[in-house]
C-alpha cells in the first residue's frame, strides 16, 4: 500500500524534510496550519510532507471506519495493542523516508514529527529506522510497542534528537503514560527534550515556538 500526502515547500531547493505524522480520525491536512506558522528561514528552505493514513474500523470507536495509523483495541494504550496494525504502518511512514531520501534530502536532514497516533509512529519508526535520522518531534502521545524497544531499535539512532511534548490535563493520552515513555526513553539511553503544557490533547502556541526554535537547532548544524 502507498499513501497520498500533501506537501508544501518553504522555498525552491529545500535542504531538509519534515514528514508529520497526524492523528487518529484527522488527515494530512491537520498539521498544515502549524508548519505555516514555523519560521525556518535560518537554515533554508524545507518540504513539509503530511501523508494521509489509512482507513480502518476502529475498534474504541465501534467500529467506525476513519483514518488511523493502527487499531484502538481499549482504552488502556499498553495492555492490547495493535501490533500487526503498528508494524505495516512502520512500513508505510518508512516508504516516506525513502521517497525523500531519493529526492536527495539525507537521513540526517528528515525529520519526523507526530502528534497522538502519529507521535506513535515518530517513535517507533524513527528509534528503529537503519540511519541517523534529523531528529523525532513527539507530540501528546506515548511510545508503542515499548516493551520491544530495547531489542528492536538500532544503533544509528542512539543519539537522534528527541522532542517530546505532552498536556498536563490531556483526557485522551493520560500524561502518566507519556511520562512512563519518557522514562523508559531515558533508561535506554536517549535524551528527551521534554515539554508539558496547560493544555488538553492538542497543541499550544508557546509549543510550537519552543519546536521552531528545537528545528532550528538541530537542523541548524
Amino acid at each position: 500500500m502507498s499513501l497520498d500526502a500533501i506537501e508544501l515547500q518553504s522555498g525552491p531547493e529545500p535542504v531538509a524534510t519534515i514528514i508529520v505524522l497526524h492523528g487518529l480520525g484527522a488527515d494530512g491536512n491537520d498539521f498544515v496550519p502549524v508548519a505555516r506558522e514555523l519560521d525556518l528561514r535560518q537554515i533554508g528552505a524545507v518540504r513539509f510532507v503530511f501523508p494521509h493514513a489509512p482507513t480502518m474500523p476502529v475498534t474504541i470507536n465501534g467500529g467506525y471506519v476513519m483514518r488511523a495509523w493502527y487499531d484502538i483495541l481499549g482504552v488502556d494504550l499498553v495492555k492490547r495493542e495493535d501490533e500487526a496494525g503498528l508494524r505495516n504502518s512502520v512500513k508505510l511512514v518508512e516508504a516516506f523516508i525513502a521517497n525523500e531520501k531519493a529526492r536527495g534530502i539525507p537521513a540526517n536532514r528528515i525529520v519526523l514529527m507526530g502528534f497522538s497516533q502519529g507521535c506513535a509512529m515518530a517513535l517507533m519508526t524513527g528509534l528503529r529506522h537503519a540511519e541517523r535520522l534529523g531528529g523525532i518531534i513527539g507530540l501528546s502521545g506515548y511510545l508503542p510497542l515499548a516493551d520491544t524497544t530495547a531489542a528492536e531499535r538500532h544503533a544509528a539512532n542512539q543519539d537522534t534528537p528527541i522532542f517530546l511534548a505532552h498536556g498536563k490535563v490531556d483526557p485522551v493520552v493520560p500524561l502518566a503514560r507519556a511520562l512512563a515513555s519518557r522514562d523508559l526513553l531515558v533508561k535506554l539511553g536517549y535524551k528527551p527534550d521534554w515539554h508539558e503544557y496547560p493544555m488538553p490533547h492538542s497543541v499550544a502556541p508557546e509549543e510550537i515556538d519552543d519546536i521552531n526554535r528545537w528545528l532550528l537547532r538541530v537542523l541548524g548544524r
